[in-house]
């Protein structure tokens, strides 16, 4: 299975507490929210068409609890985000969470190594192994080079402070996107595909002057 990350960010690069002022106040997190005036029609379709590729879903502790104690709820026949997250396979990385605890059927505990669990279920066939949220979770498959894809949603809001999708320290990486894979919705919100290029560094290059032209200077 293909491993995607599908995240809504800030212009600031904020993914925490999008949904509602309690989602998330760890770290003292008091702007949760943020996202909800700004959700539409368009941005709903972008989410939708994230969840038609799932296969399965992976999650953090915290992000499992939340989306699970919401999405649960969410009976409603014709709502295909509830439908694929209450049905699909789920698998939470926690070394403390027991099985009675993990009651968000069908969904596994990932006890073991987390990486050499993640390689395994990306053996697996099927559509994508895709996470949502779980930012520390994030910061890990990126280090290990798991991700084969990124889909952002990013808001035009910069909420200051929280959980960074890229805080600082992480490993540097270069993208690439196709043209249909980039586009801004009505309102602002700016859609996004990204494929890693390659990871741990990035491409650099230099303006110069070169007979009165300004040039480029491929690094």
């Amino acid at each position: 299975m293909l491993l995607s990350v599908n995240i809504f960010v800030s212009l600031d690069g904020v993914m925490q507490g999008p949904g509602a002022p309690d989602e998330d106040r760890s770290g003292g997190f008091d702007r949760g929210g943020w996202l909800v005036p700004h959700a539409s029609a368009h941005t709903n379709e972008v989410v939708e068409s994230w969840f038609r590729e799932a296969g399965a879903f992976l999650f953090g502790r915290t992000s499992f609890g939340l989306l699970g104690g919401y999405w649960s709820k969410v009976t409603e026949p014709d709502d295909l985000i509830a439908t694929k997250l209450n049905t699909l396979p789920k698998y939470v990385v926690s070394s403390t969470l027991t099985d009675e605890e993990a009651d968000w059927s069908p969904t596994t505990v990932l006890r073991g190594d987390l990486l050499d669990e993640v390689r395994r279920l990306k053996e697996l066939p099927g559509k994508e192994l895709q996470v949502h949220g779980s930012w520390r979770l994030v910061q890990t498959l990126h280090r290990a080079g798991l991700v084969d894809v990124y889909r952002l949603l990013q808001y035009p809001v910069v909420v200051g402070t929280g959980k960074s999708l890229f805080p600082d320290g992480s490993t540097p990486a270069t993208f690439t996107t196709a043209e249909e894979h980039a586009r801004v919705l009505p309102g602002g919100v700016v859609s996004l595909t990204l494929t890693p290029a390659s990871l741990g560094t990035i491409s650099a290059g230099a303006y110069t002057v070169d007979e009165g032209r300004s040039v480029t200077v491929p690094g």
